[in-house]
């Protein structure tokens, strides 16, 4: 197995056993992410839209193929964990609050781009940006 594709699978593993714990958090409402929720003024019901979201992107980086909605996952991810640090850094939290979405992030974004060639999606061939001109009349 190539280096790369084994850092991928260990930091996609971390992220995704990670994400589904606080995924589990938010739908049952409980542990620290439901306080750090509560303490931030979110309403209890972000908690539980955030929980499903969650669980939909670790089902889609696990699984094979899908590599449109894998953008999507890892697009998602970033938008909720910068939320997360917007949040705690606006509140004003102290140290390590701010910290924890910066990890999650970093280990989000090796896993990206470590992924392997069939879980990418593929780049679209390159074509003109504006079709030749074609007779109007014809010969």
């Amino acid at each position: 197995m190539k280096k790369t594709n084994l850092g991928y699978w260990i930091t996609v593993g971390l992220f995704s056993a990670l994400y589904t714990l606080s995924s589990v958090m938010d739908l049952f409402g409980v542990g620290p992410a439901h306080i750090t929720l509560a303490s931030l003024g979110y309403p209890a019901y972000v908690a539980t839209i955030l929980g499903v979201w969650k669980a939909g992107a670790v089902v889609v980086l696990l699984s094979p193929g899908l590599p449109r909605l894998k953008e999507w996952a890892y697009a998602g991810i970033v938008f909720d964990l910068t939320g997360g640090l917007a949040s705690h850094l606006f509140h004003g939290d102290a140290l390590p609050k701010p910290i924890i979405p910066i990890v999650f992030l970093g280990v989000a974004l090796t896993s990206y781009w470590l992924r392997p060639a069939d879980r990418r999606l593929a780049s679209p061939k390159s074509e003109p940006a504006i079709a030749p001109a074609r007779a109007l009349v014809p010969s």
